[in-house]
């Protein structure tokens, strides 16, 4: 009967922060070169200017929709490169229906991966420095930190890239915090799919219309917030 190896538990629990690590680092790897490619090709640059982001895009044709995904990704886990201008090209070029499912496809992936980095790179160290003494009890629940995800995706004034990243942090499950963001992402991305596509038809009446709406995205959280701090303070 061949010899069997029989690794202890406190080995493998010191093996999988390493793990953890290693698997981060991967993706950082890929990331920074997808970073790095694009940059090297002008197509940082051509963020700026959307005409010219749209002729590179209808230039691949069949494979600009791959285009769309890598760039909205890239622009969600490296947090300076802005992803409306993406967002408002990709609805001028493909309309509202399409549109929206290649932001939000790429927008879903670029979370799933600011996830992954801070919880393959920071909760798991977490965990193991800490033990016990780590304690998330004030941010409640699962269902409670998934609400809040979801919550976040549709509150334009807070940053995308950093809820995923603080996401990480926490013990949410994967599953919940990508449930929770494309519930949250879907309908932001089909406004800037549709006002990219409004600004294409040039029809003055309906892009007002969208103008609006987008506008009172920003501005309804707001006065939501302010009215809520109101009634607090004249209720003490």
């Amino acid at each position: 009967m061949p010899n069997t190896i029989i690794i202890p538990p406190s080995s493998r629990r010191r093996r999988r922060p390493l793990v953890s690590a290693g698997v981060g680092l991967v993706i950082l790897a890929v990331i920074a070169g997808a970073y790095w490619s694009l940059r090297e090709t002008g197509m940082l640059d051509e963020l700026a200017e959307p005409a010219r982001l749209m002729e590179r895009i209808r230039a691949l044709e069949t494979a600009g929709p791959i285009l769309v995904v890598v760039l909205m990704t890239v622009a969600v886990v490296v947090t300076p490169i802005p992803s409306a201008p993406i967002a408002l090209a990709v609805g001028a070029l493909y309309g509202h229906t399409w549109g929206t499912l290649y932001v939000a496809a790429g927008a879903e992936l670029g979370a799933l991966l600011a996830f992954a980095l801070a919880r393959l790179l920071g909760y798991t160290f977490l965990c193991r420095w800490l033990g016990d003494r780590l304690s998330f009890s004030l941010l409640g629940s699962q269902w409670t930190m998934m609400g809040i995800v979801f919550v976040s995706r549709l509150l334009p004034f807070l940053s995308f890239d950093l809820i995923s990243y603080a996401a990480g942090m926490t013990p949410l499950k994967a599953w919940r915090f990508a449930a929770a963001t494309l519930a949250g992402i879907l309908p932001a991305s089909f406004l800037l799919a549709h006002f990219g596509g409004e600004i294409a038809s040039r029809d003055i009446r309906r892009l007002a219309i969208t103008s609006a709406i987008l506008g009172g995205l920003v501005v309804v959280p707001i006065l939501w917030r302010l009215w809520g701090g109101r009634s607090q303070a004249l209720g003490k």
